[in-house]
């Protein structure tokens, strides 16, 4: 019933992905949410981040940032962050803003990964897209209203995800 919903992976945080191992599988692009993804809400780009970006660029690989916030907002992370490409008003999980953001970097869904921390906008949209998809635990619990209420609903989809997770794992009797 929940698995639309449902990631490809799961991980703590952005900076714990295996990034040279997707390299090493053909990935040539990785699309990004920002706040709560990278860093907390509405934080500018903190050194973590433009290091990322710097070691993704070395590596090989295209970036791209999917928002759906403001341009405002989304073009001062991206400076911040090194110059990096950007969509704003992403209307995730509308499948447009993933398009575009492949588009821009020259890749496509099959060399494409998106990372995000929210079920119903990041994980849905790239899997519409036919985008594979790394959740990320949220970074900082400050969150606008709206994403506050989605995360109750959130709880109970990640709950069937990870008892769904263990099972193919083995790990459930």
């Amino acid at each position: 019933m929940f698995q639309k919903f449902y990631p490809d992976e799961d991980v703590n945080s952005t900076y714990e992905i295996p990034f040279e191992e997707f390299y090493k599988k053909g990935i040539r692009g990785v699309i990004f949410d920002i706040d709560n993804t990278l860093v907390p809400h509405g934080a500018p780009a903190d050194n973590r981040a433009k290091k990322l970006f710097s070691a993704l660029h070395k590596l090989g690989m295209e970036t791209c940032l999917l928002s759906n916030n403001k341009e405002p907002r989304v073009s001062a992370f991206a400076q911040d962050a090194g110059s990096l490409k950007y969509i704003y008003k992403g209307r995730k999980p509308g499948i447009r803003g993933y398009q575009q953001a492949m588009k821009l970097m020259g890749t496509d869904s099959s060399n494409t990964i998106f990372v995000g921390d929210q079920l119903f906008t990041d994980v849905l949209g790239a899997k519409r897209a036919g985008i594979h998809s790394i959740f990320v635990k949220r970074i900082h619990p400050k969150e606008e209203i709206q994403i506050r209420m989605k995360r109750a609903l959130e709880s109970v989809v990640l709950h069937y995800y990870h008892k769904n997770k263990k099972i193919r794992h083995g790990k459930c009797r």
